[in-house]
């Protein structure tokens, strides 16, 4: 299995680059890609990162990976990126968002009768009205996989790691995920 987790200038990078790296260790293959021309994407505290690929040939992603931050917002306005959510869904294909990005989902017009979560705010959460909104670190609901913001982080990419049929229980014990957690 395989994934793709999408790059737009202003990306926060707790909840993309630990996603990367969990996934990583898991030796499940993912790409970061960027959706604007070059490859250098600059964070939301103005890290640059060398992105894997372009935003090109994307159908053959297992899983599409949304963080949040300011790059969400870019993100949602983005009409590839949005067409590539709707196509991914009309196929079954895994979808994964968090923070501010499940507005994307949104705006895709793919929560319906969809229990989700996101990021608390009133711009956000309002293109989630069709949606059954919680309020829970991690919410998964058929093919989607949503999370809250930057502290649920760990536990969203331990969550993709199971849905991409790695072994999150064996990963967590060898990062001491669960020594501290009480």
């Amino acid at each position: 299995m395989n994934a793709a987790i999408l790059l737009a200038d202003g990306f926060e990078e707790v909840e993309a680059l630990s996603v990367v790296d969990i996934l990583r260790r898991a030796q499940i293959e993912i790409d970061t890609v960027s959706v604007k021309e070059g490859l250098k994407v600059p964070s939301a505290r103005e890290i640059t990162v060398m992105a894997d690929k372009l935003f090109v040939n994307m159908d053959s992603y297992d899983m599409i990976i949304l963080p949040g931050g300011a790059g969400a917002w870019k993100l949602r306005e983005d009409s590839k990126v949005i067409s590539l959510i709707q196509k991914y869904n009309k196929k079954g294909k895994m979808i994964s968002a968090i923070c501010a990005a499940p507005m994307v989902l949104g705006k895709a017009g793919i929560v319906k009768d969809k229990k989700v979560t996101s990021y608390p705010g009133e711009e956000i959460e309002s293109y989630l009205k069709d949606a059954k909104y919680v309020e829970e670190n991690v919410v998964v609901d058929g093919n989607l996989t949503t999370s809250r913001g930057p502290a649920t982080a760990f536990d969203f990419a331990y969550t993709l790691v199971d849905r991409l049929g790695g072994d999150s229980a064996a990963l967590k014990k060898g990062m001491l995920y669960d020594l501290y957690k009480k």
